[in-house]
């Protein structure tokens, strides 16, 4: 017999729910259970099973203590190896489907590599793929997996990359004899466009925005013309197209936290699987 206490997976399932979402209320609806049955699930997981603290507590905000952080790395791969299980020994071969959201600029950047992995290994697989803005796919529950950009001052989801965000325009731009600063950027709801005006405002550079599209390559084809300055992920960057910034009299701009959000009640070896090759296709 073991000398150790076994874990519930449903402990587990809705200990990760608390760690992507950043709280309990949010996990809550995720899994489908009353804030108390959270509370009381993670009360039994801290003070019956493991006998560590796993949460810093402040206010609402809810961090991982060091314990915590080397919890949900098991946490994530006994649920990972549970869902193998079941694949291996009840779905012989691999069907259904998934459902990503996830902006516009990370498809363009990263999904062709993962899906089409994935298409090799998986070809019975429905994706279905949802382009909208982070923060409107934040408040989705009908999605699969989500890759977003975290809000400063969270700690949501699990870290794939950090990316640097720059001003990009063509070479026929010059930023210094636009006053008004004309920017082409993506719609009102967007995290970026939110710290391109910030930081444009807090060195005082008048800027009005031109062009507003939910299109990345709509925004490309108005600063390839040469008609507004756009600030995107480094790694967009296109041949008809440089980065400018400080030279020119532009602030920098923050770096982006790209995150993996995965949906506990919706589940499957399917999602579990999709979501490995996005990890691994984000750390490439």
């Amino acid at each position: 017999m073991s000398a150790f206490p076994s874990i519930d997976s449903e402990l587990l399932r809705t200990f990760v729910a608390i760690a992507d979402h950043g709280g309990f209320t949010r996990a809550a609806e995720v899994v489908n259970r009353t804030q108390s049955a959270v509370s009381m699930q993670m009360k039994r997981l801290e003070e019956d099973v493991l006998e560590r603290t796993l949460f810093e507590r402040d206010g609402r905000q809810v961090r991982l203590t060091p314990e915590g952080q080397v919890l949900l790395g098991y946490a994530r791969r006994i649920l990972r190896l549970q869902g193998e299980v079941f694949n291996t020994l009840r779905q012989p071969h691999m069907v259904g489907a998934v459902r990503i959201g996830t902006p516009d600029d990370y498809v363009m950047r990263f999904l062709p590599e993962i899906l089409s992995r994935f298409a090799q290994a998986y070809p019975l697989v429905q994706v279905e793929v949802h382009c909208e803005t982070s923060s409107q796919l934040l408040t989705r529950k009908d999605l699969d997996l989500t890759i977003v950009t975290r809000e400063p001052g969270t700690e949501i989801g699990q870290l794939l990359r950090q990316e640097p965000f720059v001003w990009m325009a063509a070479e026929s731009f010059c930023p210094q004899e636009q006053r008004p600063l004309p920017l082409a950027m993506f719609n009102t709801t967007c995290f970026c466009r939110a710290w391109a005006c910030n930081a444009l405002e807090a060195l005082e550079i008048d800027y009005r925005i031109a062009y507003s599209s939910p299109s990345l390559s709509a925004l490309f084809a108005v600063a390839s013309a040469g008609l507004a300055v756009t600030a995107q992920l480094r790694s967009l960057l296109t041949g008809n197209l440089r980065i400018i910034g400080e030279e020119e009299g532009l602030p920098a701009l923050p770096s982006a936290s790209i995150v993996l959000l995965r949906n506990p009640a919706r589940q499957s070896p399917v999602t579990d699987k999709l979501a490995d090759y996005i990890v691994e296709g984000f750390a490439a």
